[in-house]
């Protein structure tokens, strides 16, 4: 869906104030999924709660102004233990929205006490039914879905909100009504779906035809339509991307600058804009990072972010979008981790993480409006 007559202003770099923060208490996780990216989860690397303390200096200002998120991720949070994450916890304000992302395969009743006095939001990895998760097993090869779903049922019983992320290798007929219709059983308030993506040391090849990949964002907004329980986040994000076409203000939809997306891995190095690039280093870009929270404020180290060399070269690679790809006004120009692992630099273009989870997204909601004629899609 190009724009008609929009300008698609063009990006001023990052924003100095990010919407959240991701952390990154222990480098481990218990588990070994074949398409994770992360390159020492298998080595237990904490994260000193002097780290903590650094990043709160500058985010407790910052949620003091507006809602403000810090998000808990990669390897598993959960393996450094109720102790340690509540002490990485314990510098930030109470205005600080906290939320995990795990593989639920740690949750018990003491975990789930432990959610609701933090007041903590839980995102749990899961790949829809059993045969599904064939990617998600234990560090001795043992399938993990066991440990999943009663991670799962710990959060029910307590009563605990809970979001879904599911990634999918194989986005062929059927799949997408499979999943959506398991996570109505599963209980998830939102799921989010990604295509599997070649980044970190993750190899394996992520193109497919095509038809089959807008087919099955159009399947899934079929079955999202029948029963529309679960908030859909990709879904939402085209619908919403429609609507503001539809209205002419689909330029609002793009900051005028980009949300900068800090992490800050276990030892304080802070990375922006994609949270995959942490823990890697490159003969040309060195260890992506652009500072350390233990020598500088963070918020100090945003705003010279800019000057990090390889975060320049992906600024050009954003406008190179912009001037040329009709889809700009929908992804805003991609993600710094996909254009390094699948074309070696940051100033290339289109990616196959384009073509799957933006273009052929946006082409899935498309097709399955131009199929019903819903005046409501």
């Amino acid at each position: 869906m190009a724009a008609r007559g929009r300008s698609l202003r063009g990006m001023r770099g990052l924003a100095a104030v990010p919407s959240y923060v991701v952390m990154q208490p222990t480098t481990l996780c218990n588990l070994d999924c074949a398409y994770c990216y992360l390159p020492f989860r298998a080595v237990d690397r904490r994260m000193p709660v002097a780290v903590a303390e650094a990043v709160a200096a500058s985010v407790n200002p910052w949620a003091a102004s507006g809602r403000f998120s810090v998000v808990w991720h990669g390897g598993e949070p959960l393996a450094a233990g109720r102790e340690e994450l509540a002490a990485l916890m314990a510098p930030f304000s109470p205005d600080v929205e906290h939320h995990v992302q795990t593989n639920a395969t740690l949750i018990d009743d003491a975990w789930c006490e432990f959610f609701t006095a933090q007041r903590m939001r839980v995102s749990v990895s899961v790949d829809g039914p059993r045969e599904r998760n064939g990617d998600r097993v234990s560090r001795s090869g043992r399938p993990a879905y066991d440990r999943i779903v009663r991670g799962v049922a710990a959060l029910r019983r307590h009563g605990l909100p809970f979001s879904a992320l599911a990634v999918v290798n194989d986005p062929v007929p059927g799949r997408a009504t499979e999943l959506y219709e398991y996570c109505l059983d599963l209980g998830c308030e939102v799921l989010g779906v990604n295509i599997e993506e070649t980044e970190g040391v993750n190899t394996r090849a992520n193109a497919h035809d095509p038809a089959v990949v807008t087919g099955f964002w159009a399947e899934l907004v079929a079955a999202w339509r029948r029963d529309p329980r679960i908030h859909l986040r990709e879904i939402e994000w085209s619908l919403r991307y429609a609507a503001a076409v539809l209205d002419d203000s689909a330029d609002d939809l793009l900051p005028g600058r980009l949300d900068p997306i800090p992490t800050i891995a276990h030892d304080g190095s802070v990375v922006v804009l994609s949270p995959e690039l942490a823990g890697f280093t490159d003969p040309r870009y060195g260890d992506f990072s652009s500072g350390n929270v233990l020598a500088a404020p963070l918020h100090a180290i945003l705003a010279a972010a800019e000057r990090t060399a390889w975060v320049g070269e992906f600024m050009a690679g954003v406008e190179a979008c912009r001037s040329s790809c009709p889809y700009f006004g929908f992804c805003g120009g991609g993600h710094a981790a996909n254009r390094y692992f699948e074309l070696g630099r940051f100033d290339g273009t289109e990616t196959e993480h384009c073509r799957n989870s933006k273009i052929r997204l946006l082409e899935g909601v498309l097709e399955h409006a131009r199929n019903h004629q819903s005046p409501g899609v």
